[in-house]
């Protein structure tokens, strides 16, 4: 019998998201207690540990990234010029699945992702 690596899922928030994330793994928790994928976010970076290297190591190992959008997803310069740049090569190339989820109202479609199928359907806000 062949095991089958669970699928890494990088969430790419907002620290102002937090609760939105939080709520979104929650409802992963049957995929994950089955082993089927892992989560990973920035709060999970261990004291000590150098930040950019570890979200860097976790953007490059994730199957799925899921794009957190809001006005402060796109207003970080972190989450936009780091994270979502590259989330965007890696998508380009045919590395990892992006799927953004529009968490508060906002002009995310002139972003870079914004011609990816965005959730909820239709684009719509989640609040």
């Amino acid at each position: 019998m062949t095991a089958t690596r669970a699928g890494k899922v990088f969430f790419s928030c907002s620290h102002a998201d937090a609760q939105h994330r939080d709520r979104l793994e929650k409802g992963l928790a049957m995929l994950k207690r089955q082993g089927l994928i892992e989560t990973w976010h920035d709060r999970r970076i261990i004291p000590g540990q150098h930040v950019d290297h570890a979200i860097s190591a976790e953007l490059e190992a994730a199957d799925l990234i899921l794009l957190l959008v809001s006005p402060d997803f796109l207003a970080s310069e972190y989450c936009y010029d780091v994270e979502m740049r590259r989330t965007m090569q890696r998508h380009e190339a045919g590395e990892a699945h992006v799927v953004p989820i529009i968490i508060r109202p906002c002009d995310w479609k002139s972003a870079p992702f914004g011609r990816l199928n965005a959730l909820p359907t239709d684009g719509k806000p989640v609040t």
